[in-house]
């Protein structure tokens, strides 16, 4: 059965880091592309990052690209997001998602807050 539990978020202040974990199971985060995604408030969910299961390639959203970084423990079977220089516009609910055996799934999401 694959699951996918987000944690980390919380409040932050302007230009602050935080991290967010993905931590899966019911299948390999290093065999499968992984990605996250934010709801902005009112708005469409949007793609923030992804990371691929060989070569560790990783592909990023405009408005994240050079502060938020993927990656992931094949050990812990956990994805993480490092968030840096954050701003209020990356106030939203960050989720974990995954396709496996062309079944999608999400996690239920964390939310992260930053402070003006």
């Amino acid at each position: 059965q694959v699951q996918l539990v987000e944690s980390g978020g919380g409040l932050v202040q302007y230009g602050g880091s935080r991290r967010l974990s993905c931590a899966a199971s019911g299948f390999n985060v290093s065999e499968n592309f992984v990605s996250w995604h934010r709801q902005l408030p009112g708005k469409e969910r949007e793609f923030v990052a992804r990371i691929t299961p060989l070569g560790v390639s990783t592909t990023y959203g405009e408005s994240v690209k050079g502060r938020f970084t993927i990656s992931r423990d094949n050990a812990k079977n956990t994805v993480y997001l490092q968030m840096n220089s954050l701003t209020p516009d990356d106030t939203a609910m960050y989720y974990c998602y995954v396709m496996v055996s062309d079944r999608t799934y999400w996690g239920q999401g964390t939310q992260v807050t930053v402070a003006s």
